[in-house]
């Protein structure tokens, strides 16, 4: 970047919610992803009702090669700065990311903070929008004095490889089929603010489709208990159910609360069971399972109104045996 350069273009982008952030997936794939993206491809044909609004066009068709990006984490806390590396792509790798379909994308080369920038609510407003131009002269200059600023490197550095597009699972299994379509006809439902004004309670998540999961697992209902010791749903081997017999647990968030927020909260709840067991966090629809003896690595994923090849790991896992 030239120094005193008057025609810098600035962009912020969110970065999600808190509870179901996806800052970790911008930074580590050099992308910059903004949704919806299961309405396919934008050209310039496609009307804005159709992206729900003006910002998947304004990302596709407004930005341009070496704008600058700010990553917003929060309502106004800026946590990496960005250049954009390449024109507009559809990117169907990222159809699930923490449950968000986010195709739409441009290669970034980021910077991260090394603290995270505070700026006054002002500049950003106090519901800031996904994605908008800034026209805030205290962001412009601040973005133009960092880009002009030592190190440089990050700016043409190496992009990394993106991920590889994890295959639909064309077949589902047969002890599922019931359960993966029902959950696919009820999410719509659960969206639907007209016919479900209030989001549908933790509770009756675990009722509608957590419970109905695991008896399609193969778990009968004397193995699984549900607010067993402060625990949403606790599955067993065997009787007595005792920490000794505890298959896994599992923590259930309200739909679209962000499942992966939930993981802290969970090893509390390990730690007082005295052994050790794998974890699942879910919202009813998405399910991730953690392991309690490898520092809580995450072991599998499935999304079941959007069921993966991947997914098959979890199922095996979750699985009566």
């Amino acid at each position: 970047m030239k120094e005193g350069s008057k025609d810098l273009v600035v962009w912020q982008i969110a970065g999600g919610p808190s509870s179901r952030s996806y800052v970790d997936v911008f930074l580590k794939y050099g992308v910059a992803l903004i949704g919806p993206g299961d309405s396919g491809r934008w050209t310039p044909e496609r009307g804005d009702e159709e992206f729900e609004g003006r910002f998947v066009r304004q990302f596709a068709n407004e930005v341009k090669i070496g704008d600058v990006f700010l990553l917003r984490k929060s309502i106004s806390t800026i946590c990496a700065t960005g250049i954009v590396a390449s024109e507009y792509m559809y990117c169907n790798q990222f159809d699930d990311v923490n449950g968000w379909d986010l195709q739409h994308g441009r290669r970034v080369c980021w910077y991260k903070l090394p603290q995270e920038y505070k700026v006054s609510n002002r500049v950003f407003g106090s519901s800031p929008s996904r994605f908008s131009k800034v026209h805030s002269e205290e962001m412009i200059d601040f973005t133009r004095r960092f880009v002009n600023s030592p190190p440089f490197d990050w700016q043409t550095a190496q992009l990394p490889a993106l991920p590889e597009e994890e295959p639909l699972l064309n077949e589902v299994p047969d002890y599922l089929q019931e359960i993966v379509s029902y959950a696919n006809d009820l999410y719509p439902i659960m969206w639907d603010r007209e016919k479900y004004p209030d989001h549908p309670s933790e509770d009756e998540l675990i009722a509608h489709l957590v419970v109905p999961f695991l008896r399609a697992l193969g778990w009968q209902p004397e193995n699984i208990a549900v607010q067993w010791q402060y625990i949403d749903v606790a599955v067993f081997d065997t009787l007595p159910r005792t920490p000794k017999n505890c298959r896994f647990i599992i923590e259930a968030k309200r739909l679209g609360a962000g499942v992966e927020g939930a993981l802290e909260q969970v090893r509390n709840y390990v730690q007082k069971l005295t052994s050790s067991t794998d974890v699942v966090v879910t919202d009813g629809i998405r399910y991730r399972m953690y392991s309690s003896k490898n520092n809580f690595d995450p072991l599998a994923y499935a999304n079941l109104v959007r069921i993966k090849k991947p997914a098959l790991e979890l199922f095996e896992r979750m699985k009566r045996p």
